[in-house]
C-alpha cells in the first residue's frame, strides 16, 4: 500500500521548481515519546552551548526546525530514553553543519576547517574510558556527551563503524568547501558518492542499529547487499533532502553540492526538469533496496549460515531504514528549514483526488498516480533482447593521453597466445585462435604497461586474457543457473590461497588452470596484504558477473547509480588497480590510497574507461548477446529516451569524469600529499601511480580503436551473421559437457 504523500506541490514565485510525486511505500509514524524528546532535546542544546550565544541557532531557531519530530518519525519503536539520545545526535549533526557553515563556509576558511575537523576525532575513543580533550566549542562538547552515552550499548565493531561514518560526515564537508571556493558544480557520479559522506545517511544507519537495537552482524555488515542496503537508504535520504533543501541551499547559501543542481547542470536542463530527474532517480534508489531485501537478503542468509537471531537483526535493521525514509519525508513536509508550501495542503487547486485524502491515506493526483505506484519500474523488466540496433556509435573522438606501446609486444602476443592455448582456453569452442588473434589482449598490455620488462608485461597480457575469457565464459556456460556460478566462484576462490597454512585447490577446468597459473605467478613477489587485496579484486570480479546472471534471471536493466558501482568490479577495475598499488608498495604508504582524493582518482579513471568499454561494445552486447548490462542501455530505460540521446549523455559522464580526474589531481591532491608530510620518494612513488592511471586510460581507448572484438563485420563473421545465446534454455552449468561453440 502507498502511505499518503501530498500531491505535488504547485511552484510558487518564491519556489523554483513543484515538487515530484513521491514514492513512499510505508506509512509515517510517529514515536509516543515525541514530547519529552522536545524538552529534553531542548534542555541538552542550552547546556551544551549550542542556542543564545552560540552565533549559530537560537532557541526559536531550534523549536522551528523540531528535530525531535524528525526523530520520533523516524525511529517510531525506540524507547523514550534512546529517543532523547537519537534526537540529541540529530540536534548535534545539524547543529555542526549550521557552524560548519558560519565559521568556514562563509569564509572560506580552509585551514581553520582542517584544524576544527582534526580535533574530533578525539572525542570518539574505541575506548570509552580513554580520555578526551577538554571541549573548546558546543559541536565537541556535544560529540563527547553523545559519545559516552551510546557507544556502551553496541560492539566494538559498531563503534568503529559508526565512528568512520561520523569521521566521514565531518571531514568531507572539506570536500564541499573546496567545490564552493572553486566555483565547481560536482558530476552526478562524484556527487552521489561524496554526498553519502558528506550527508551522513551512512550514519543515520548507523543510529537506526542503536535506536532498533538491530546491530548487523560483523560477518554480513560489509557484504553487497548490507552494501547496497546502506547505499540506497543514504541515497534516497539525500536527494530527497536535495528536492526540499534546493531553494535554502542554492539560492540562499551559494551551496554547489545538490543533487537538482547536479543535474540541472549536467543535463543542460531547466530546474523543473532537473528536479523531475531527482525525483526518478530516488524512486529508482528505492526499488533497488526493495530489490534487495527481497532478492538478496535471503541468499544471503543461506549463503553465511546466519543464525535466526542475526537474520531477525538484519531485518528489523532493513524494516528501520524503512522507518527512517518514510519518517524523513514527513518531517520534510513540516519543517520550517525546507521548501514544502503547500506541500500539505495536496497540491493545485481543484485537483482531482479518488477517494479519502489527508495524512496516512493513498492521496493521488491522476497525473502523479504512475509516480507514486512506482510504475516506471516496469520499464526496467520490459527490454526486448537482440534488436538490431547496428554498428556502435563512439563519440569521443581521441584519447585524453598519448599512448605508447611497450618494445616487448610482438613477443608477447606470441606467448600470450600460447599460453591462452596450454591452458585449454581454445578447447571447448568458446574461443579459437583467429579469435584470440583478433582480440588482440597484449595490445591492451602494452598500452597499460608501456614501460614494463618482457616478463612482467607477458603476465599482465594473460590476465586480460584470462579474464575477458571468463567474462564470455560466464554467461553462456552458467545462463540463468545462478546456483552453478556460485559453486564456480567458490573453486575459482579456493585456487587463490593468502595465508601460509592456506592449501590451493585443485584445478580440473581450462577457467580454473588458467587462474591457478596466473595467481601462482603473480603471489611470488607480493606481501600477504597485496595478495589479499588481488584475491579480494579477483573476487569482487566474479560476484560482479554472478550479479549479472541474477539480474539476467529477472530479465532486470539495473537501477542506474547500482550499475556504475557493479560496473568496476564487472570489467576488474579493481584487479588492474590492485596491480599498481603494488608496484607502488615501499614507496607511497597505505594510508595515501584510502584518502577521499586516491579514491576518487581510481574511481574517475575507473569510470571512464568502464563507459567508454559500454560504448564500443553497445552492439556486440545489445544486438548480438542479448545483454542487459550496458550504460547506453542503462540511461535509455532510466530517461526513457532514444539511443542517440542516451549515448551523448554516456559520452558526457565520460568527459565530465575525466574533468574530475584532472580536478581532483591539480586541487585536492597536492593537499593530500601535505597533509600526509609525504617525502620525496613517496611523491615520486604518487607520480608514478597517476602515470600509470594515463597509461590504463590511454591503453584500453588505443585498443577499443584497433581491435577486432567490436567492429560490426567482425562480429558478423564470430556470429555467422546471426544473434547469439548467451543466456540459452535448457540444462546450463556445472556438469553440462556440451556448449555450442561460437563461430
Amino acid at each position: 500500500m502507498t502511505s499518503a504523500t501530498p500531491a505535488a506541490s504547485t511552484a510558487t514565485p518564491q519556489q523554483p521548481f513543484r515538487l515530484p510525486a513521491f514514492y513512499v511505500v510505508h506509512p509515517a509514524r510517529t514515536n509516543p515519546h515525541l514530547e519529552r524528546a522536545r524538552a529534553h532535546t531542548k534542555h541538552w542544546a542550552h547546556s551544551m552551548g549550542m542556542l543564545e550565544g552560540s552565533g549559530v541557532w537560537e532557541e526559536r531557531d531550534l523549536d522551528a526546525h523540531d528535530y525531535a519530530l524528525l526523530c520520533s518519525y523516524t525511529h517510531p519503536d525506540a524507547t523514550a530514553e534512546d529517543l532523547d539520545t537519537v534526537t540529541d545526535w540529530y540536534t548535534w549533526v545539524f547543529f555542526f553543519d549550521d557552524h560548519f557553515l558560519e565559521l568556514f563556509k562563509r569564509t572560506q576558511d580552509r585551514e581553520g576547517a582542517k584544524a576544527y575537523l582534526d580535533r574530533l576525532p578525539a572525542f570518539m575513543p574505541p575506548d570509552p574510558t580513554t580520555p578526551m580533550p577538554d571541549p573548546t566549542n558546543p559541536v565537541e562538547a556535544g560529540l563527547a556527551n553523545l559519545w559516552l552515552r551510546t557507544v556502551p550499548h553496541l560492539s566494538p565493531a559498531w563503534r568503529a563503524r559508526f565512528a568512520e561514518s561520523t569521521r566521514n560526515l565531518l571531514n568531507e564537508s572539506l570536500w564541499e568547501l573546496s567545490n564552493i571556493h572553486a566555483g565547481r558544480v560536482a558530476n552526478p557520479v562524484e556527487y552521489i558518492e561524496m554526498r553519502r559522506k558528506v550527508g551522513g545517511a551512512p550514519w543515520s544507519a548507523g543510529l537506526i542499529e542503536f535506536a532498533n537495537r538491530a546491530e548487523v552482524p560483523a560477518d554480513v555488515a560489509a557484504s553487497r547487499p548490507l552494501r547496497v542496503l546502506r547505499d540506497t537508504f543514504a541515497d534516497a535520504v539525500h536527494l530527497r533532502n536535495d528536492l526540499f533543501s534546493y531553494q535554502r541551499e542554492v539560492e540562499d547559501e551559494g551551496e554547489l553540492s545538490n543533487g537538482v543542481l547536479v543535474l540541472e547542470h549536467f543535463l543542460g536542463c531547466s530546474t523543473q526538469e532537473a528536479a523531475d530527474a531527482v525525483g526518478d532517480l530516488l524512486t529508482s534508489r528505492m526499488q533497488q533496496f526493495e530489490h534487495t531485501v527481497v532478492t538478496e537478503l535471503p541468499v544471503l542468509f543461506a549463503e553465511e549460515a546466519l543464525d535466526p537471531a542475526g537474520c531477525a537483526a538484519v531485518l528489523a535493521y532493513a524494516k528501520g531504514l524503512q522507518d527512517w525514509q518514510s519518517g524523513g519525508h514527513e518531517w520534510h513536509l513540516r519543517s520550517s528549514r525546507y521548501m514544502n508550501e503547500g506541500a500539505l495542503e495536496g497540491g493545485r487547486s481543484g485537483e482531482w483526488r479518488p477517494g479519502p485524502t489527508g495524512f496516512g491515506l493513498s492521496a493521488a493526483g491522476v497525473a502523479s498516480l504512475t509516480n507514486r505506484l512506482g510504475l516506471k519500474r516496469l520499464r526496467n523488466f520490459t527490454h526486448v533482447p537482440h534488436q538490431k540496433v547496428g554498428p556502435s556509435q563512439v563519440p569521443v573522438a581521441a584519447s585524453p593521453f598519448p599512448p605508447t606501446l611497450n618494445p616487448h609486444l610482438d613477443a608477447v602476443r606470441r606467448s600470450s597466445n600460447a599460453w591462452v592455448a596450454a591452458m585449454g582456453l581454445l578447447d571447448d569452442g568458446l574461443w579459437h585462435e583467429q579469435l584470440l588473434t583478433g582480440f588482440d589482449l597484449p595490445l591492451a598490455a602494452a598500452g597499460i604497461l608501456p614501460e614494463s620488462g618482457e616478463e612482467a608485461l607477458g603476465l599482465a597480457a594473460d590476465w586480460l586474457a584470462w579474464g575477458t575469457y571468463a567474462d564470455d565464459y560466464y554467461p553462456l556456460t552458467f545462463g540463468r543457473d545462478a546456483l552453478a556460478a556460485r559453486l564456480a566462484n567458490s573453486r575459482l576462490h579456493e585456487l587463490m590461497p593468502v595465508d601460509p597454512g592456506e592449501t590451493a585447490g585443485e584445478p580440473v577446468s581450462p577457467l580454473e588452470r588458467g587462474l591457478a597459473d596466473l595467481w601462482q605467478r603473480t603471489s611470488v613477489a607480493l606481501p600477504p596484504e597485496g595478495l589479499r587485496a588481488l584475491r579480494d579484486a579477483v573476487d569482487g570480479m566474479l560476484a560482479g558477473w554472478l550479479w549479472e546472471l541474477d539480474n539476467h534471471t529477472l530479465h532486470r536493466i539495473p537501477d542506474p547509480v547500482d550499475y556504475v558501482e557493479m560496473r568496476r568490479d564487472t570489467f576488474g577495475s579493481q584487479l588492474t588497480l590492485s596491480l599498481g598499488r603494488f608496484a607502488c608498495h615501499g614507496e607511497v604508504p597505505a594510508a595515501f590510497f584510502e584518502t577521499g582524493a586516491a579514491r576518487a582518482i581510481e574511481a574517475a579513471a575507473s569510470d571512464y574507461c568502464c563507459l567508454l568499454n559500454d560504448l564500443w561494445s553497445y552492439q556486440k552486447e545489445i544486438e548480438f548477446e542479448g545483454e542487459l548490462h550496458n550504460a547506453v542501455l542503462v540511461v535509455q530505460s532510466f530517461f526513457d529516451c532514444d539511443r542517440a540521446t542516451a549515448v551523448g549523455i554516456v559520452a558526457d559522464l565520460m568527459e565530465s569524469r575525466l574533468r574530475e580526474f584532472h580536478h581532483v589531481v591539480a586541487e585536492q591532491l597536492p593537499v593530500v600529499l601535505d597533509d600526509l608530510a609525504l617525502d620525496a620518494g613517496a611523491r615520486a612513488g604518487v607520480a608514478r601511480w597517476l602515470r600509470d592511471l594515463e597509461h590504463w586510460i590511454a591503453g584500453l581507448f588505443h585498443w577499443h580503436e584497433k581491435t577486432e572484438r567490436y567492429p560490426e563485420q567482425a562480429l558478423l563473421a564470430r556470429y555467422g551473421g546471426t544473434v547469439g545465446t548467451p543466456f540459452p534454455p535448457g540444462p546450463t552449468g556445472l556438469g553440462t559437457s556440451a556448449l555450442a561453440p561460437l563461430r
